[in-house]
C-alpha cells in the first residue's frame, strides 16, 4: 500500500452475448460525493473485514498473484473484488461445496445476504461461512493497477480484476448509488463516451479500450496469464488551460496505444459535462 492511500478493488465483470464480449457499468447518480454522475466499473475500499477470508476460495490463490502486495492484502483485495460486486449489483463469484449448484442459495436468501451485505449487518467471510460458500478465485484475474494522482484530496490504490460472470446468475438491480447498470461491448461503451451520452474516468474508458481487442472471456483470461501488472500512476494538472492528467512514459507503455493525450482530454471534457473534474473525486484516478 501507498503511503496515505487507501486499497481498493474493482470488477471488470465480463460476459459471452450472442454479439460478442460485453461489460457490465454502472452510471452514478448526480446527488453522489464521490464519481458523481459517471460511468463506472463496481468497486470500492477494502473493508477490515475482508482481511479474514483466508481459505475461503476454490480455485487459484489470490497471493500467487502479481499485486504488489503481501499475500494477506492479495486476498483481501479478492474479496473486496468480490464483495462489492456483490453489494452493487447482486452477483456472487462464489459456490457451495460441490460445484454443482445443489448448495448454492436461492435467489431469495441471495437478496437477503445481500441487504446484510450493504448494511455492514455481516462481514462477506461470515456470510460465506454462514452458507458452506467459497468464492470461485477461477473466476477472476488481475487485470490493471492504479493509483490515483497526488493532486486528489482523497487517494486510492486500486487493482482492476476481470471476472466472469457466473453460469446461472444475473446483475441485479443496481445499489441506490447507481441510476442504473449496462451490458455494452467494449466498442459501444466507448462510442456512448465518444457521443458525449456517457462520463468516464481514464482508468474506465483505458481498460475498455484493451478489452475490444478480445472476442470472449476465456480469450480475456488468457490475455490475463501474460499482463505485466504495475502501478500506472496519471499526473493532475489543475491550472489556467483547465484540469487535465497526463501519463509518465513507465505507465503509458502498460497501456493500450490508442491511450493517447487526446483520447484522456476528450475523457476530461467528458467529466466536466457529467461530473466533476478529477481532484474532487474518490477514486482511482
Amino acid at each position: 500500500m501507498v503511503s496515505g492511500v487507501r486499497d481498493a478493488a474493482t470488477t471488470v465483470l465480463l460476459r459471452d452475448a450472442p454479439g460478442g464480449l460485453e461489460a457490465y457499468l454502472m452510471v452514478r447518480s448526480t446527488q453522489l460525493s464521490a464519481f458523481a454522475g459517471l460511468t463506472v466499473f463496481p468497486g470500492g475500499s477494502v473493508d477490515p473485514g475482508d482481511h479474514v477470508a483466508d481459505g475461503l476460495w476454490r480455485g487459484p490463490d489470490p497471493a500467487e498473484w502479481s499485486l504488489s502486495a503481501d499475500p494477506g492484502l492479495s486476498r483481501a483485495l479478492v474479496t473486496a473484488a468480490v464483495r462489492e460486486t456483490f453489494e452493487e449489483i447482486g452477483v456472487l463469484l462464489a459456490e457451495g461445496p460441490n460445484s454443482d449448484g445443489t448448495a448454492f442459495p436461492t435467489a431469495e436468501e441471495l437478496e437477503s445476504d445481500r441487504a446484510a451485505l450493504e448494511e455492514h449487518r455481516v462481514t462477506l467471510p461470515e456470510l460465506l461461512t454462514a452458507r458452506g460458500l467459497v468464492i470461485r478465485t477461477d473466476l477472476v484475474r488481475p487485470w490493471t493497477h492504479w493509483i490515483t494522482p497526488e493532486a486528489e484530496k482523497r487517494r486510492f490504490d486500486t487493482r482492476f480484476f476481470v471476472a466472469g460472470l457466473p453460469a446461472g446468475q444475473e446483475a441485479q438491480q443496481p445499489s441506490a448509488e447507481a441510476t442504473r447498470g449496462l451490458w455494452l461491448s467494449p466498442a459501444e461503451a466507448l462510442a456512448t463516451v465518444e457521443r458525449g451520452e456517457l462520463g468516464m474516468l481514464p482508468p474506465t474508458a483505458s481498460t475498455l479500450l484493451g478489452l475490444t481487442e478480445y472476442e470472449t472471456v476465456a480469450d480475456v483470461f488468457a490475455a490475463a496469464e501474460q499482463r505485466t501488472i504495475r502501478p500506472i500512476r496519471p499526473v493532475y494538472h489543475g491550472d489556467a488551460e483547465g484540469p487535465r492528467l497526463t501519463l509518465p512514459p513507465e505507465s503509458r507503455e502498460l497501456l493500450p496505444a490508442g491511450v493517447t493525450p487526446e483520447f484522456i482530454a476528450g475523457l476530461m471534457s467528458g467529466i466536466a459535462r457529467h461530473g466533476r473534474p478529477p481532484a474532487t473525486e474518490k477514486g482511482s484516478a
